[in-house]
């Protein structure tokens, strides 16, 4: 009797290690196949934009460019504050409203809409000093709002489907509309300067590219209204206007580190450089496409593993996407020279000396997501608001004197130096705010401070002919390989594990 006594906890314990490692089976297969599917799409979506810069930058002077880029940024800017912010809480609310989630996702849409209605309606009693602000005309101001409306419908159907661990919808509502988006405002350039319109290129960009997106976001705000069927209700409102309001600030200030500096380089210095510093940009997209693509299919991944108390699951894969990223900014580095080059020609050659500072910041951004995310699924908002406002203040203030002295170069270093400063605050917020380390602080900041003086002191390199830097390229990776094939498998079946 004793003997089968002892043998039970070993059976009991046994059986719940099954019952773990079917769930996360479960969970690990649902997340790779709509995670694969999201980053394919987000590949597809934003790296046309890469493939097309060089024929908007060869086609467009410099100046129309950087004004085009310019207006890009206030969008960003725009829809992060006239929407409230109410799609991030798609995150957390599938978790509280597991039965009636297409519900919430309907009514927090309408309340957006509402937002963005009455944000407009200011904007026209101040449409004169606002166009005045912004630098837009009457076509640039219009369009802006539409597109407001619309993509925030975008984002709602991304932010859902991604939670529900779906894919197929969405991912045909972002190619349907981006596609056709690009592939027409090309032409319409083409056709400009053919009949010799080289005035109205700028126009023929906007209504080109941003038309087709309004249209198919009009269409997902029907979707949404129908799968959802409930327009109004105060308890989903108040959820989200709880979850989300503290973040406007902190999604604003994102936004603002994000944008200000081709936004304070145009009204500083001109529009020419800013084509320049924007051309830049374009070469840290390309990280950012790949970031943003593995965190968004990553965090439903996180927060589950979180929501089981399994966050010692967490720390090694993620140190080892650390270093994966880390390599990836430092090729981007290396073959600067050649980047530009192709997107934009020798008049852009100058922007080669952008991409170190640029990559690095991305990078540093990045890795803040890890911390900023643990907040943000406590409900711990105003605290990640906090540290993000304070880090744009310390950006903005940075730009503009850091402009004014050294020239226009100097932002991209001032904003990779404030998102380490944001990695840093999110981290001890982190740990103070939900008494959890998941990755230890110390840990990452060594990684990101090893990758960004990497990629400065790799500007060194350009005065190399281009064969020894590949050469120095392909043999550095191979070691990568080599040494993170290992760490690299493991994250691969921890997300796949069939």
């Amino acid at each position: 009797m004793r003997g089968e006594i002892d043998k039970i906890p070993d059976s009991i314990v046994e059986q719940a290690k099954k019952n773990k490692s079917s769930r996360n089976e479960s969970l690990n297969k649902m997340a790779f196949t709509s995670g694969f599917f999201y980053i394919l799409a987000q590949f597809c979506v934003r790296g046309l934009t890469f493939v097309v810069t060089p024929f908007y930058s060869r086609m467009l002077s410099k100046a129309q460019y950087g004004d085009i880029r310019v207006y890009e940024s206030w969008l960003l800017i725009a829809y992060t504050v006239m929407s409230l912010c109410l799609w991030r809480s798609e995150d957390v609310a599938k978790y509280d409203f597991r039965d009636k989630f297409n519900e919430y996702t309907s009514s927090v849409h309408t309340l957006s809409y509402l937002a963005i209605a009455g944000f407009f309606g200011l904007a026209l009693i101040f449409k004169e000093p606002f166009q005045k602000f912004t630098s837009m005309d009457d076509l640039m101001f219009y369009m802006c709002f539409l597109y407001v409306f619309t993509y925030t419908s975008m984002l709602y159907l991304q932010r859902r489907d991604k939670q529900m661990l779906r894919y197929k919808f969405s991912t045909m509502a972002t190619l349907l509309t981006i596609v056709p988006g690009t592939a027409l405002s090309l032409w319409l350039i083409y056709q400009g300067r053919q009949m010799g319109l080289l005035d109205t290129l700028v126009h023929r960009r906007i209504i080109g590219y941003y038309v087709p997106q309004i249209i198919g976001g009009a269409i997902v705000a029907v979707v949404l209204c129908v799968q959802g069927k409930k327009f109004v209700n105060l308890t989903y409102w108040k959820y989200g206007l709880k979850y989300s309001l503290p973040l406007i600030p902190e999604a604003l200030s994102i936004q603002i580190m994000n944008q200000s500096d081709k936004i304070m380089i145009q009204k500083l210095i001109g529009s020419d450089p800013t084509g320049v510093f924007s051309l830049a940009t374009t070469i840290s997209f390309i990280i950012w496409i790949l970031e943003d693509s593995v965190w968004n299919a990553w965090i439903p991944w996180l927060y589950e593993k979180i929501s089981r108390d399994e966050t010692e699951d967490i720390a090694k894969p993620w140190t080892t996407v650390m270093h994966i990223f880390g390599l990836i900014s430092w090729a981007l580095v290396v073959l600067a020279p050649e980047e530009i080059l192709i997107l934009g020609g020798k008049k852009y050659y100058a922007a080669i000396y952008l991409i170190a500072p640029m990559v690095s910041g991305t990078l540093f951004r990045f890795f803040s997501y890890s911390y900023s995310a643990v907040e943000n699924y406590y409900k711990k908002t105003k605290y990640v608001a906090a540290g993000t406002i304070g880090t744009m203040f310390l950006n903005v203030i940075l730009n503009y004197v850091c402009i004014i002295k050294f020239g226009y170069m100097a932002a991209a270093y001032t904003t990779a130096a404030s998102y380490v400063v944001l990695l840093i605050v999110q981290g001890i917020l982190e740990r103070k705010v939900t008494g959890q380390v998941i990755v230890p602080l110390h840990k990452t900041v060594l990684i990101a401070l090893m990758y960004g003086t990497i990629n400065v002191a790799t500007i060194s390199m350009y005065a190399l002919p281009w064969f020894v830097r590949w050469g120095i390229l392909a043999a550095v990776m191979l070691g990568a390989v080599i040494v993170l094939r290992n760490q690299f498998l493991a994250v691969y079946k921890m997300i796949r594990k069939k």
